[in-house]
């Protein structure tokens, strides 16, 4: 039998969202900054441009960008506050 790492699903699935995180961040803010101050479109912006969606609706992408980031601090702090307990 293959032993099995413990905690490397929960691991891997909290680095996931981190990773999906900082990524629609990234898209959503960069893209709408990008084309506020260079009337240029990319990645996210350029998609939603592409369907006909509102110029808002990159910066609900940054924000949910910030809220997946947020989950995964929460519970990155009360995995470690739970670690220190005896």
């Amino acid at each position: 039998m293959a032993k099995q790492l413990k905690g490397t699903n929960d691991d891997t699935g909290q680095g996931l969202v981190w990773l999906f995180g900082a990524i629609l961040v990234i898209q959503g803010f960069g893209s709408a900054v990008t084309e506020a101050g260079w009337g240029t479109s990319f990645g996210v912006a350029g998609l939603l441009r592409a369907a006909h969606l509102p110029e808002w609706v990159t910066l609900l992408v940054g924000f949910a960008g910030m809220a997946l980031l947020g989950m995964a601090a929460r519970r990155h702090f009360a995995k470690r506050r739970a670690d220190r307990r005896p």
